[in-house]
């Protein structure tokens, strides 16, 4: 204040920065609740009991006759159990199929009629941007934590027996997960479901297993056949640089240098060999071995599949026929 009582400079910047920070806060709480609103009535907290004893997590409705998606570490080792909602009904389910190499469950409720989600794409998300994990841990009223995505295009290792696979292009946020939220729903600003809630990975860093084309499949294929048919093309590599001329020519910088054919397997009879560069199959870049086991989904069973290999500074042209994975 100046010495006639009016306000000086200084003061008028205050009260303008204090103003827009109230009005930023209130701008952020709104979507956030906002996005709990939306996607909260559709979060289940799961209790099941296996062999191995009693468990827990959460699940999130994605179809209104009753279909409900969870992480497949929850619900391993049990047929079904009861899912409970924040408005207090409860109704039993059972387990349509899980697969544990992409850490996804789906189940069936006994009892329909709760909203579902809307799903998103989580390859539209960005380093930075807003979401908001939603679970309903130990059978409370829900769980609401936000924050940002901090990282992108994380490998997580996942088992299956002897079967070991990345799951890829992993979510990492430092939206706080609670224990019980695995199973969840991860959301974007505008309450679209972009993720699955399935660890953390160190203090304040949470991971989530994304919504995008590929496990849209991968849930697909559990609901229609209850479990996941994947794709063998028996060959393994290791990324490397792409020479300039082949990076000016496709824009593409990095491709897989193939370390390894199983004899006898789709890739050998398809005539790739040890020391050739894959550079593309079925049309699309092949950067590293998450890039190829993307496209070895059920779709990609039995049908031809185009391979763009790099051998000896020259393109060759093979054709591969995909078998299934442990049949």
């Amino acid at each position: 204040m100046g010495a006639d009582g009016s306000r000086v400079a200084g003061d008028m910047d205050t009260e303008d920065t204090g103003r827009a920070d109230d009005a930023a806060l209130d701008a952020y709480s709104r979507v956030v609740t906002g996005v709990a609103a939306k996607v909260l009535p559709a979060v289940a907290a799961l209790s099941v009991r296996t062999p191995r004893g009693a468990g827990a997590g959460s699940a999130v409705v994605i179809d209104p006759d009753g279909l409900l998606l969870t992480s497949a570490h929850v619900v391993q080792g049990a047929s079904g159990g009861v899912a409970a909602f924040g408005d207090g009904t409860e109704t039993g389910f059972r387990v349509v199929g899980a697969d544990p190499l992409s850490d996804l469950a789906v189940l069936r409720a006994d009892e329909a009629g709760v909203p579902p989600v809307e799903l998103g794409d989580a390859d539209r998300l960005r380093i930075g941007q807003l979401v908001v994990a939603v679970g309903n841990p130990m059978g409370l009223a829900g769980s609401v934590t936000a924050g940002v995505v901090s990282g992108l295009g994380r490998s997580l290792p996942a088992r299956d027996g002897r079967l070991v696979r990345l799951i890829e292009d992993v979510i990492q946020t430092d939206a706080a997960l609670n224990p019980g939220n695995s199973g969840g729903a991860l959301a974007d600003s505008a309450g679209r479901v972009v993720g699955v809630n399935t660890a953390v990975a160190g203090y304040g860093l949470g991971l989530a297993v994304p919504i995008n084309p590929t496990t849209r499949q991968i849930v697909a294929d559990l609901t229609g056949q209850g479990r996941v048919r994947r794709a063998w093309l028996g060959v393994a590599g290791a990324p490397v640089p792409l020479p300039p001329e082949v990076t000016a020519r496709t824009g593409q910088r990095r491709g897989l240098r193939v370390v390894e054919v199983v004899p006898g397997s789709p890739a050998g009879v398809a005539g790739i060999y040890l020391g050739d560069v894959i550079v593309s199959a079925g049309g699309r870049p092949v950067r590293d071995g998450q890039s190829l086991q993307r496209l070895m989904l059920g779709p990609a069973i039995g049908v031809r599949l185009p391979v763009t290999l790099l051998r000896k500074g020259a393109y060759v042209d093979v054709v591969a026929v995909p078998t299934e994975l442990g049949r």
